[in-house]
C-alpha cells in the first residue's frame, strides 16, 4: 500500500485488509507444513500444536480481510479500486453484498472463507484423519490466498489485492495528480445491472461453498494414497462426498432460477460455458459418489471411485482456469475478465494433477481389485453403467466448452457449435434417457445376488410406466415422437422409487435418500421435457410490419407492440401497458392481462411488472416478470423502450384558485392544498436574495397512490420566482404562480405529461410444467439431505 496520504483518503481499512492478507498467505503456508510435518512426525506433538495454532491464526486473518473489505464497500471508500469498480452509493444494502463477490478477488475470497469454515469443522470431526486431511486443504488455501496478495517478485505479479489504490491502478490519469483527487471521484462504477437481483445474494455464496466443500473428499482419497489406507477413508469421506452433490447441485439449480427470473432469453440453463464448468463437476462428483457406494456394499470398483473423487476436484480448478483466465472472454457472458493470473491459475491446477497423479502410479500396485467383475443382473453393475454414462456426459460437455483452450493452445481456429442448445441437447438427452432409465432398474436389484422376483418387478413398473408415458404424451401435447424416451424414462424413475419409496414411509425415511433423489430426478426430466418442448411464444407480431429496425426478422415476429392505454389481443389474452413507476434505477411497466375463454369472455386477470433500466454501457437491460400457476408460468419482459427525451411534454394546463383545503381535480388524479409554509425545504434551490419563499403543500391522489408535491414560489430580488414539483408517477407537474393577499387564495397551474408516444415493446413466452423442474430440484436436494443422515449416523456408530 501507497505510504502517501491524499486528502480525504482512508488508509487504514485497506493497510488492515492487505496486511491481514500477507498474514492468511504465511500461515496456510506455515498451517500446511505442520500437517504434514505432524503426520510424517506422529510422536513429536509439537507440529500438530504448531499446526492449529497457525490455522486459527489463519482463520482470525480471513474475517479480518473479510471485515475490512465489506468496510470499504458499505463506506463508500472510493479510493479504492474493487470498491469504485464494483459498487455505487446508490446500491441498497443487498445489492452491497453482491458487489462483495462480483470481482475476482472477491469471490476467490468468499471461496477461500467457506474452507476456512471448512477446516474449523475439520478440527472437530476429522480425527486420525486430522493431520494429512487438513494438509491437503491448507495447500488448496496456500494457492488461494496467493491469489490476493497483488504483490510483483521480480516481473511477475503474484495475485491482485482487493485493497489496491484507484490511485495507483490509474497513476496516468491526470486527475490523481491532485491531492485533492477524491472530491472528484463521486461515484462509483456500479454493481453490473445483470447481477443486481436477489439471487445473486445467495446463489454465489452456494455455488462456492459447494466449490470449496469438494476439496474434503479429494483430501480424504489423497490422504488414503499418503498412508496406504484404502478402506478406512471411506465412511468420512462419504457425507462429505454428498453434501457437496448436494450443496453444488443447489447452487446450479439457483443460477438457472436466476437466469429465469433476471435474463431475458426465456429459459433457465443455455449451456453456457460458465455453467458449463459448473455442471462438469457435479456430474463426475455423481458418478464417483455412486461408485463409492458400489466399493462399499461389495469391494468392487475401488480405483474408478477413488480416481472420479480426485478428479471432480481438479475439474473444479479446472473450471476456474476456464473461467477466471480471460480465455473464455469471447464465448460466455458470465466469465471473469483476465487479471493477468492465468499463468498462476494453471500452476495451481497442475500442482494437485500433478500430487494426484504422482500418488496414483505410486500407490496403483497396492490399491484394491475386485475378485471378480459384476454380475448383469445386480445392482453394482447397473450402477457402474450409469456412473460411466455421467462421466461420458461429462466429458463431452468438457470437450466442447474447452474449444477456445484448444484454438489457444495449438493455434487453432476451432468455431463453436453455431446452434450450442441443440448441439449439447443432441449429444445429452440419449444420456438422460439411459441415466433416468437406471435408477428406476438399479434401485430395484440388489447386490451380488439377485432373483427372478426383482427382474419382474422391473417389467412390471416399466410397463406401467410405458403406459403412462403415453398418455402423458398426449395430455402434454408433445409432438415430437423422439420425446417419448426421455418423457418414459422421467415418468419410470418416478414410479419404480415410489414404489419402493412406500415401506420407509412407515418409518425409516432416511434410508430412503436415494429413492427419493432418484425420483426427484425423474420430476425433473419430465419439467426440462416438457417446458422447454412446448415452450410457447404467444407475443407474436401480428401487423406484418418490423417494430424495430434493430430486431432481426425473429424478434419482430415475436415482440409486440403496446401503446400506453390501448389494448392489444395476444393469443388467448388481452394485454394493456398500464403505465410505469420508477424504483430505484429501475423503470417498472405494469402490462395488464385478461385471460379470454372460448366466448371471449374474461376468465381471469393479472398484472406483470417487468422492468428494465438503460444503461451506459449495455443499453436496455430488462429484467422479466413470471405469473405463475401450477401448470404453467406466463414470462414477460420488455425488450424494446423508447429513448428517453431531451423534456417531456406536458399538456392540459389548468388554472386553480384554491385556498387551503380545497381540491384540484386533473384528469390524473385529485390534488388537496394542506398548507401554505414559509418553511419549506428549499434545500434544491439557491434561496440567496429571497425576500420571500413558500411552499404550497399538495397531497396528490391517484386510483392506487398517494403522493406529496410542494411548488414553490418565491420573490427574489425583487422579482416574482415558481419553481415546479413533478410528480412522476402520476404524471402531473404543478407551478405555484401566484398569491392573492385579499382573498388568501394561491394560483396553483397543473398539466399533465403527454403520453401519446409511450410505448413498449415486449415478448412473452408461456412455459407449461416448469414447476416439474423446480419441485424436482427441491425433492432431489432433499434426497440427498437423507442420504447425508444416514452416513452420518453410520459413521458415529
Amino acid at each position: 500500500m501507497s505510504s502517501v496520504t491524499f486528502i480525504g483518503e482512508h488508509l487504514f481499512w485497506g493497510n488492515l485488509g492487505h496486511s491481514a492478507v500477507v498474514v492468511s498467505f504465511i500461515t496456510s503456508i506455515l498451517a500446511c507444513l505442520s500437517y504434514f510435518f505432524a503426520q510424517n512426525n506422529p510422536l513429536d506433538k509439537s507440529w500438530a500444536t504448531l499446526a492449529k495454532y497457525s490455522f486459527h491464526l489463519h482463520s482470525l486473518a480471513v474475517l479480518t480481510i473479510i471485515g475490512s473489505l465489506f468496510k470499504i464497500i458499505y463506506s463508500h471508500y472510493f479510493e479504492y479500486h474493487y470498491a469504485w469498480q464494483h459498487s455505487s452509493t446508490d446500491l441498497p444494502v443487498h445489492f452491497m453484498i453482491s458487489c462483495f463477490w462480483e470481482g475476482q478477488e472477491g469471490s476467490f475470497l468468499l471461496w477461500i472463507f467457506w474452507q476456512m469454515v471448512i477446516g474449523q469443522i475439520l478440527l472437530r470431526t476429522a480425527k486420525d484423519w486430522l493431520n494429512p486431511v487438513m494438509a491437503v486443504v491448507m495447500l488448496s488455501q496456500v494457492a488461494l490466498t496467493s491469489m490476493l496478495l497483488g504483490v510483483k517478485i521480480f516481473s511477475y505479479k503474484l495475485g491482485s489485492s482487493p485493497f489496491e489504490l484507484l490511485r495507483n491502478v490509474m497513476a496516468n490519469a491526470p486527475i490523481f495528480q491532485l491531492p485533492d483527487y477524491l472530491s472528484k471521484v463521486k461515484d462509483g462504477n456500479g454493481l453490473n445491472p445483470l447481477l443486481q437481483n436477489y439471487w445473486m445474494v445467495i446463489h454465489p455464496p452456494t455455488l462456492f461453498f459447494g466449490f470449496a466443500t469438494t476439496v474434503v473428499p479429494f483430501a480424504y482419497a489423497i490422504a488414503s494414497l499418503w498412508r496406504k489406507d484404502y478402506s478406512n477413508w471411506l465412511k468420512p469421506a462419504l457425507p462429505w462426498a454428498l453434501i457437496s452433490a448436494m450443496v453444488l447441485g443447489a447452487g446450479i439449480i439457483m443460477g438457472g432460477f436466476w437466469a429465469y427470473e433476471s435474463l431475458s432469453f426465456g429459459g433457465y440453463w443455455a449451456w453456457d460455458p460458465v455453467e458449463n464448468a459448473s455442471l462438469v463437476p457435479w456430474l463426475i462428483l455423481i458418478a464417483g459418489v455412486h461408485v463409492l457406494i458400489i466399493h462399499k456394499s461389495t469391494g468392487n470398483s475401488y480405483i474408478v471411485g477413488l480416481i472420479l473423487i480426485i478428479t471432480t476436484f481438479l475439474m473444479v480448478l479446472y473450471a476456474t482456469f476456464l473461467t477466471r483466465s480471460g480465455i473464455l472472454g469471447n464465448s460466455s457472458v458470465h466469465s471473469f475478465t483476465d487479471l493477468g493470473m492465468s499463468g498462476q491459475l494453471l500452476v495451481f491446477l497442475l500442482i494437485f494433477v500433478v500430487l494426484s497423479i504422482v500418488l496414483i502410479v505410486m500407490r496403483w500396485k497396492e490399491m484394491p481389485r475386485s475378485a471378480k467383475d459384476e454380475e448383469i443382473y445386480t445392482r453394482e453393475f447397473w450402477m457402474f453403467i450409469g456412473s460411466l454414462v455421467l462421466v461420458i456426459s461429462s466429458f463431452q460437455v468438457t470437450l466442447t466448452t474447452s474449444i477456445p483452450v484448444f484454438n489457444k493452445l495449438f493455434s487453432a481456429n476451432l468455431a463453436p457449435p453455431a446452434d450450442v442448445i441443440a448441439h449439447y441437447n443432441k449429444w445429452q438427452m440419449p444420456m438422460a434417457i439411459i441415466i433416468g432409465i437406471l435408477t428406476a432398474v438399479a434401485q430395484m436389484l440388489k447386490y451380488k445376488k439377485n432373483t427372478s422376483v426383482a427382474i419382474k418387478k422391473i417389467g412390471i413398473y416399466a410397463g406401467i410406466a410405458l403406459v403412462m408415458s403415453a398418455g402423458l404424451y398426449f395430455v402434454f401435447e408433445l409432438q415430437n415422437p423422439i420425446y417419448i424416451g426421455l418423457l418414459f424414462a422421467g415418468v419410470y424413475g418416478v414410479v419404480a422409487n415410489f414404489a419402493l419409496l412406500v415401506p420407509f414411509l412407515k418409518g425409516k425415511i432416511t434410508l430412503a435418500g436415494a429413492s427419493v433423489a432418484h425420483i426427484g430426478f425423474g420430476f425433473l426430466l419430465i419439467g426440462v421435457l416438457v417446458s422447454s418442448a412446448n415452450k410457447q411464444v404467444i407475443s407474436i407480431n401480428q401487423s406484418g410490419q418490423a417494430i424495430n429496425p434493430d430486431f432481426d426478422n425473429k424478434e419482430n415476429v415475436e415482440n409486440i407492440y403496446l401503446e400506453r392505454g390501448k389494448p392489444a389481443k395476444m393469443g388467448d389474452y388481452i394485454i394493456t401497458y398500464v403505465k410505469d413507476s420508477q424504483q430505484w434505477v429501475n423503470t417498472y411497466y405494469q402490462v395488464n392481462y385478461k385471460k379470454l375463454n372460448k366466448l371471449d369472455s374474461v376468465e381471469y386477470e393479472f398484472n406483470l411488472y417487468p422492468n428494465g433500466q438503460i444503461n451506459p454501457k449495455f443499453g436496455l437491460v430488462a429484467n422479466p416478470d413470471t405469473k405463475h400457476y401450477w401448470g404453467h408460468d406466463v414470462f414477460t419482459y420488455v425488450s424494446s423502450v423508447p429513448s428517453e427525451k431531451a423534456g417531456a411534454k406536458f399538456i392540459n394546463e389548468k388554472t386553480h384558485t384554491v385556498g387551503i383545503g380545497d381540491t384540484l381535480y386533473t384528469n390524473n388524479g385529485i390534488a388537496i392544498l394542506q398548507g401554505i409554509n414559509s418553511n419549506t425545504d428549499a434545500s434544491k434551490i439557491d434561496t440567496k436574495n429571497f425576500q420571500v419563499l413558500l411552499g404550497a403543500e399538495l397531497k396528490v391522489y391517484t386510483l392506487d397512490k398517494v403522493y406529496d408535491a410542494v411548488p414553490l414560489y418565491g420573490v427574489q430580488n425583487n422579482t416574482a420566482t415558481s419553481y415546479e414539483a413533478l410528480v412522476d408517477e402520476a404524471k402531473l407537474k404543478f407551478r405555484f404562480a401566484g398569491v392573492d393577499p385579499d382573498t388568501r387564495k394561491i394560483t396553483i397551474i397543473s398539466s399533465e405529461k403527454d403520453t401519446s408516444g409511450d410505448f413498449i415493446i415486449m415478448k412473452a413466452i408461456v412455459f407449461p410444467m416448469i414447476n416439474f423442474v423446480w419441485a424436482g430440484t427441491i425433492i432431489m436436494i432433499v434426497g440427498f439431505f437423507l442420504s447425508i443422515l444416514k452416513r452420518m449416523r453410520e459413521l458415529k456408530a
